[in-house]
């Protein structure tokens, strides 16, 4: 995720400098960031999941801490809502992966599936996780409350 955010700042403070000090830019900067900045989002969102730093609605959640079997049982549901969301995903960006495979884009020539193929990589990820999850019954991490100023 640095590298990404990385490359994208100095390419595009770059383009900048280029376009107001000299009437001139680079043309791949916007689809470099472009393509970096999608790249950037899926790891990190692949990366927070196992953290867990994905939303959380504790407080619903929290109300059943005194009813272990209610707090599996909705546990699970939880786990089983996430592995629908990433097939869901998953399924699409598949579609969009094949769709990009024969196209490419217009001033990097980059296979334009390299769009949509970190949302793939990033259901994929999440998806195990969540699997892994519910076939180990890991309880939920009730420990993201609220934070008052």
């Amino acid at each position: 995720m640095a590298l990404c955010l990385g490359v994208m700042a100095v390419s595009v403070f770059v383009n900048v400098v280029l376009r107001y000090g000299f009437g001139s830019g680079v043309a791949a900067s916007e689809e470099l960031s472009r393509l970096l900045f999608v790249w950037m989002v899926f790891i990190g969102a692949t990366a927070a999941y196992p953290a867990g730093e994905h939303m959380a609605f504790t407080s619903l959640v929290a109300l059943l801490q005194k009813r272990p079997r209610a707090l599996a049982v909705m546990t699970a549901v939880i786990r089983l809502l996430v592995l629908l969301a990433c097939v869901l995903l998953g399924r699409g960006a598949w579609q969009q992966v094949v769709v990009g495979l024969d196209s490419y884009s217009v001033v990097m020539a980059y296979p334009t599936a390299l769009l949509p193929l970190p949302a793939l990589l990033c259901a994929t990820a999440i998806g195990a996780m969540a699997l892994w999850e519910l076939i180990q019954r890991t309880p939920l991490d009730l420990g993201h409350g609220a934070e008052v100023e």
